[in-house]
């Protein structure tokens, strides 16, 4: 009788770190956090407390990057960017809220980027299939920082899901994060300067702000709906034929090859 084979010492442990550190574990601990962000988000709204402002003992640039490494907290977690805007222009003023909400959604978009690129990327990319899929990637992966730039400044592109998708591609950490923080600005300050001019909302300040905010908001639904309306019309567009009349099969007889160009000329001399 053979004897048992003696295993290897830490084979045990090796197995249990290769299933840890596997893409779909990584994947659903990805999962895991952002439900869990979100459920907090819900539970205890902490935009809400950014909007009550800083603890009294931070004042001035102090309390100015508190409320910007919150405010990337909350981005990450899904806290809506816009009521972030308006209770940073509340409690800074135009410049200094400007700057605390633009720090803060540059950290919130590298947070994000991160545990995407960390926890998601290897598990993900092996599922861009199709020809839309597949050519926003190329797009990201080649064309970093122009791409994200137009993201950006595009006011319907959720922050969370550009955030996300440039982590699954090969976008570098500089385009990405240098992309966000210019993109972002225009943005950002029309919602900073009206959080700051909420108590005069007859001010021209507070007016070209709120201008802006629902022209580009306009422009973004017209946009997105036209976008949906030409990728239906391609749904539904059949395969081109030639003249109006579809083209006719080729009869198919067993063991004999029937060139296509004889049946055509066949078919144009008939129709003669």
């Amino acid at each position: 009788m053979l004897a048992p084979v003696p295993r290897p010492p830490g084979s045990l442990a090796v197995r249990c770190s290769r299933a840890l550190l596997s893409p779909r574990s990584r994947l659903s601990l990805l999962a895991l956090t952002l439900l869990g962000a979100a459920t907090l988000v819900v539970l205890y709204e902490p935009q809400r407390l950014l909007a009550s402002g800083p603890p009294p003992q931070a004042t001035g640039a102090g309390a100015v990057l508190l409320f910007a490494l919150a405010y990337g907290a909350c981005t990450a977690a899904f806290v809506p960017r816009p009521v972030l805007n308006l209770a940073a222009g509340a409690l800074f003023g135009s410049a200094a809220g400007l700057t605390a909400a633009v720090a803060g959604t540059v950290l919130g978009a590298g947070l994000s980027f991160t545990l995407g690129r960390v926890l998601g990327q290897d598990a993900l990319r092996p599922l861009l299939r199709g020809r839309l899929l597949t050519a926003a990637d190329g797009q990201l992966s080649r064309h970093g920082f122009r791409s994200m730039l137009a993201i950006r400044l595009f006011p319907g592109v959720p922050f969370a899901a550009a955030n996300y998708a440039a982590a699954v591609s090969r976008m570098g950490y500089v385009p990405f994060l240098a992309a966000t923080g210019l993109g972002t600005v225009p943005n950002t300050a029309a919602y900073v300067i009206a959080g700051a001019q909420a108590g005069s909302p007859g001010s021209p300040a507070f007016l070209v702000s709120a201008g802006f905010i629902t022209l580009s908001g306009l422009a973004a639904a017209v946009v997105a709906w036209r976008k949906r309306h030409q990728l239906r019309a391609g749904l539904r567009r059949g395969p081109r034929r030639r003249g109006g009349v579809p083209a006719a099969p080729a009869p198919s007889l067993p063991g004999v090859a029937v060139p296509t160009a004889s049946l055509a000329g066949a078919g144009t001399e008939t129709r003669r």
